[in-house]
């Protein structure tokens, strides 16, 4: 149990992320689940606006800015991590140079019409549901996204391996830290191609370290009668206020994306 001490802290402990705010506004009040639900919803009627329709997208994002708003969520901290998209950004940008058909002059580069409009249709739908996964997370501590995946009845399984997976992460950065903290203390500092020997063998003792410490964890969890499905401690419920308050967002949405379709 000594052995495993600081283990069990880690997965007892810590419901803030690094992506979590602080805050006591009217968004972070909201049960979790509600929370899960409306960005679904929200992310789900973005993807079905047509792409032509570029009015829609720009109201969407005056709803994510209300929202944000509303979340007391400064627009710098939501921008900083927006840059996460940045692979598909590059992505996007590739489209008009490499997809067939229609071609059309652009500062002197010849690009493809629908290479353009499937540029657009990424960058817009994409950073929107990007923005609004930022804003969920901004919002909603790290075990409260759990449990309200848990209330969303998402398979336990899934759950369960979503909760470890997060939680175990910290103590395998922590065990990260420590070799590399030795490795400096004993002069090594990785220069070149032949140091990678050393760091992959720290790698490959990172793993094993991290799979003996996973087993006695198991072992612990079922001497403490764990039959494969975790206790419900905290049993999270929304009024219909909070599940209107929370829909609002999404049903916002669907009606710019009925008058898309439809204007």
């Amino acid at each position: 149990m000594g052995a495993d001490g600081g283990t069990s802290h880690a997965f007892s402990s810590g419901g803030a992320h690094r992506l979590y705010r602080h805050g006591h506004s009217p968004v972070h009040a909201l049960p979790p689940h509600t929370k899960l639900a409306a960005v679904l919803a929200f992310v789900l009627v973005v993807v079905s606006t047509p792409r032509e329709a570029m009015w829609a997208f720009a109201v969407y994002a005056g709803l994510l800015a209300g929202v944000a708003y509303a979340a007391r969520v400064p627009a710098g901290f939501l921008l900083k991590r927006l840059l996460i998209e940045v692979p598909f950004v590059a992505f996007a940008v590739l489209l008009p140079f490499v997809a067939e058909g229609e071609r059309v002059d652009v500062l002197g580069l010849s690009l493809s019409v629908n290479g353009l409009w499937g540029a657009w249709n990424v960058l817009a739908k994409g950073t929107l549901g990007v923005a609004a996964s930022v804003l969920l997370a901004a919002t909603t501590e790290l075990r409260a996204l759990l449990l309200g995946l848990q209330r969303l009845k998402l398979p336990p399984l899934l759950v369960q391996i979503a909760s470890f997976m997060v939680r175990y992460g910290d103590v395998i950065t922590d065990e990260m830290r420590r070799m590399r903290i030795a490795r400096e203390s004993r002069g090594f500092e990785a220069r070149g191609v032949r140091h990678w020997g050393v760091l992959a063998k720290s790698a490959g003792a990172l793993f094993i370290r991290s799979y003996e410490r996973g087993e006695r964890v198991h072992l612990a969890m079922l001497s403490r009668g764990y039959a494969g499905s975790m206790p419900v401690i905290d049993e999270v419920t929304a009024s219909r206020a909070q599940w209107s308050y929370a829909l609002a967002l999404p049903c916002a949405a669907l009606v710019v994306c009925l008058l898309g379709w439809t204007l």
